[in-house]
């Protein structure tokens, strides 16, 4: 089984029937199973903060949600993370690529990596780095810890995760 396969597997598991996703090179393969998924809803988002919106909707609806983004926007999504999700305790998690890191080719990629994990560690949402796709063994139980607490959180996958899938 494909790491994208594993995600989407633990997505099922978890009960996660809508997912919206804003394009990411690192990401595709995992859109492309979400978009496959005969069991979960995808909307493609422009922006990741009318994603979150897109997600609070599904949850006030009774649909379990997920978001698919890259880090280099947790800046635009501060507001509606406090006000929105964290306010009303919709659970949220957030699969991110971690853009910015070693390896990326991207130069303006990684001003926003120096600055990701403070921003989500200072708004409280719980992290998890995945460096191997071994981590992703740990994406069950996050998913439910979010969904059982009512709260985002984060799953920051960097480059060297996504390598070879």
């Amino acid at each position: 089984m494909s790491i994208n396969q594993k995600i989407v597997n633990d997505f099922i598991k978890n009960k996660i029937e809508f997912v919206t996703t804003v394009p990411c090179k690192q990401l595709a393969g995992v859109i492309d199973e979400i978009e496959a998924s005969k069991v979960i809803y995808h909307i493609p988002s422009n922006k990741e903060d009318e994603g979150m919106g897109l997600c609070a909707g599904a949850y006030m609806g009774g649909k379990r949600s997920a978001i698919i983004m890259q880090n280099t926007a947790i800046g635009v999504t501060i507001n509606t993370l406090v006000t929105l999700i964290q306010y009303y305790n919709i659970p949220l998690p957030m699969l991110i690529s971690y853009r910015g890191e070693i390896g990326e080719p991207v130069a303006c990629q990684v001003e926003m990596a120096v600055h990701t994990k403070a921003l989500l560690n200072q708004l409280n949402i719980p992290t998890y780095h995945f460096h191997t796709q071994s981590d992703a063994a740990e994406l069950d139980a996050i998913l439910n810890h979010s969904f059982m607490a009512k709260k985002p959180v984060a799953i920051l996958t960097d480059a060297s995760f996504w390598q070879g899938a």
